[in-house]
């Protein structure tokens, strides 16, 4: 059976071509998949709650409900740092599962570890603080309870700063560390990776306590695109119009 794992999609309405990429792929081959896997940043902007109607909100979040109604596909989402406040109420209206960060899947009788990403850049240190302060469950309660202008005031905020602050870190910053990757791996007993967050897309194989690893990056969706696809023949990275055109 097949698998599939997209990230850093960043749907957005300024990008109607991908949302028309995504929109083929949920309801073209994807459907034929045991399983599906969103490993964060489902959306570009900040995602601040079901209640807000900016676009394409609604919009996607038809396309995953109507994917999830389809078939016996499951649907998993993990939240990136775009939407750490994807909450029960989203899984309801999509019908997705939510996944913690880390999780570890089954392929095949393979135990793989899946993450967004961005807890293994541990050199960039103050966005691993600010992490820690946005995903504690007191802030996000609080967060919550806004009012829906308020959030988006806030968000909009954030956003501005997070981007300028990108801007001025070098990129090993921004990148994992690889000692992030060897310490997860052990903690979890496993030698394979899946993560995205970074966009860059690659596979990387290492010796891991005397034994082969791999941690595969998954691309993110801005000028292309990626989707990683396991099946009977293994893993390998396709470009999604490339796999819904050959599927």
């Amino acid at each position: 059976m097949t698998t599939l794992f997209v990230s850093d999609l960043h749907l957005s309405s300024r990008r109607p071509e991908k949302l028309a990429l995504f929109n083929k792929l949920m309801t073209g081959p994807a459907k034929d998949a045991e399983a599906f896997y969103i490993l964060g940043d489902l959306f570009d902007d900040f995602w601040i709650g079901c209640d807000d109607q900016h676009s394409p909100n609604q919009e996607v979040i038809t396309t995953l409900r109507d994917y999830s109604n389809a078939g016996s596909t499951k649907l998993f989402i993990m939240r990136g740092n775009r939407d750490f406040h994807l909450n029960e109420e989203f899984a309801k209206a999509t019908g997705c599962i939510l996944i913690n960060d880390p999780a570890e899947i089954n392929l095949d009788g393979e135990k793989i570890l899946i993450m967004h990403g961005d807890t293994l850049c541990t050199d960039d240190v103050k966005y691993q603080k600010w992490r820690h302060f946005i995903t504690n469950p007191i802030i996000k309660w609080i967060y919550s309870v806004m009012p829906l202008k308020l959030r988006k005031r806030i968000a909009h905020g954030v956003r501005g700063y997070a981007a300028e602050a990108v801007q001025k870190k070098a990129p090993e910053i921004i990148d994992v560390t690889d000692s992030a990757v060897i310490d997860i791996l052990n903690k979890f007993n496993l030698s394979t990776l899946i993560h995205g967050h970074t966009h860059r897309q690659a596979k990387h194989e290492f010796n891991l306590q005397n034994k082969q690893a791999t941690r595969f990056v998954l691309g993110d969706w801005f000028e292309k695109d990626c989707v990683l696809v396991h099946d009977k023949t293994g893993f390998r990275f396709e470009r999604v119009a490339d796999y819904i055109d050959n599927n």
